[in-house]
C-alpha cells in the first residue's frame, strides 16, 4: 500500500470519527454564522442542510465507538430537522407550513425519546416545570396573536409541541433542559419575527445560533444521559426499557 493510499485511509478514519464529525459540525456551523453576520446568502444556504445531518452522523458515531446504539428516534429528530430547515429556506407560505410540520415531527421524535427514559419519573419537578413553561406559553402566545394573521392556529398548534420538548428535556439533565430551553428562544425569535414585531440587531444570527446550540445540547445530552444510565443500572436502564427489551436498540 503506497504513503499517499495509506494517508487518504487515516484521513477518511478520523472525518468519519465522532471526533472528526464534530469538528466538521463546528466548522460548518461557524461558516453558516458567519455568512449570516458578513451578509452573504450563497454560502448560507449551502451550509444550512448540511448542519443537523452532520450532528447525526457524529451521535450516531459517538455512540457507536462507546459501545452502543445511538437512541433510535435520535437520527429521526435531527433528521426531520433537516427537512425544515430547507423548507424554511422556499420562503413562501405552504413551505414554511411544511417546514413547520416537518419541525413538529422532530419535537414527537424529542418529546417520545425523552418521556421512554424517564423525563417525567420525578412528577413533582415536572409538574413544576410543566407550569413554568406552559405559563410562558400562555404569556407568549396570547401577546402574538393578534399580529400572526393566518398563521395563528399553526403557530400556537405547532408552540405547544416545541414547549413540550422543553418540558421533557428538562427531566433529563441541565444540558438537555438548556437544549430544550434553546429550542424555544430560537423559535420564539422566529415567531415575533412573523408577527413583525421589532427585530433584535443580528435578529437571524441570534436565532441560528441558539437553534445550533440547542440541537447539539439535546443530541449530546441524550448521549450524556445514556452513557451515565448505563454506568449507573446496566445497559437496561439507559432506554427506560425492562431488561427483557435490553437487547434491543435504543
Amino acid at each position: 500500500m503506497s504513503i499517499r493510499t495509506t494517508t487518504r485511509a487515516v484521513l477518511g478514519a478520523r472525518l468519519r470519527s465522532a471526533s472528526g464529525l464534530l469538528g466538521g459540525f463546528a466548522a460548518t456551523s461557524a461558516a453558516h454564522l458567519g455568512s449570516i453576520l458578513s451578509g452573504a446568502p450563497v454560502p448560507q444556504n449551502a451550509t444550512k442542510p448540511a448542519l443537523m445531518p452532520l450532528l447525526a452522523a457524529h451521535s450516531v458515531a459517538a455512540a457507536r465507538e462507546a459501545g452502543r446504539e445511538a437512541p433510535k428516534l435520535l437520527a429521526p429528530a435531527l433528521l426531520l430537522s433537516t427537512g425544515g430547515d430547507v423548507l424554511l429556506q422556499l420562503k413562501n407560505d405552504p413551505a414554511f407550513l411544511a417546514g413547520m410540520g416537518s419541525f413538529a415531527a422532530a419535537h414527537v421524535c424529542y418529546v417520545t425519546m425523552f418521556v421512554q427514559r424517564g423525563a417525567l419519573t420525578d412528577r413533582r419537578r415536572a409538574l413544576v416545570v410543566a407550569a413554568a413553561y406552559a405559563t410562558a406559553w400562555v404569556v407568549l402566545v396570547g401577546r402574538l396573536w393578534p399580529d400572526l394573521g393566518d398563521l395563528q392556529v399553526p403557530v400556537a398548534g405547532y408552540s405547544l409541541l416545541l414547549t413540550s420538548t422543553a418540558v421533557t428535556s428538562a427531566g433529563l439533565g441541565w444540558r438537555t433542559g438548556l437544549g430544550g430551553a434553546l429550542f424555544l428562544l430560537s423559535d420564539t425569535l422566529i415567531a415575533t419575527k412573523l408577527a413583525k414585531w421589532r427585530e433584535l440587531p443580528g435578529h437571524q444570527f441570534w436565532i441560528m445560533a441558539t437553534y445550533v446550540l440547542a440541537q447539539y445540547l439535546l443530541a449530546s445530552g441524550i448521549l450524556a444521559h445514556e452513557e451515565r444510565c448505563e454506568q449507573e443500572g446496566g445497559p437496561e436502564r439507559a432506554g427506560g426499557l425492562p431488561q427483557r427489551d435490553a437487547l434491543q436498540p435504543a
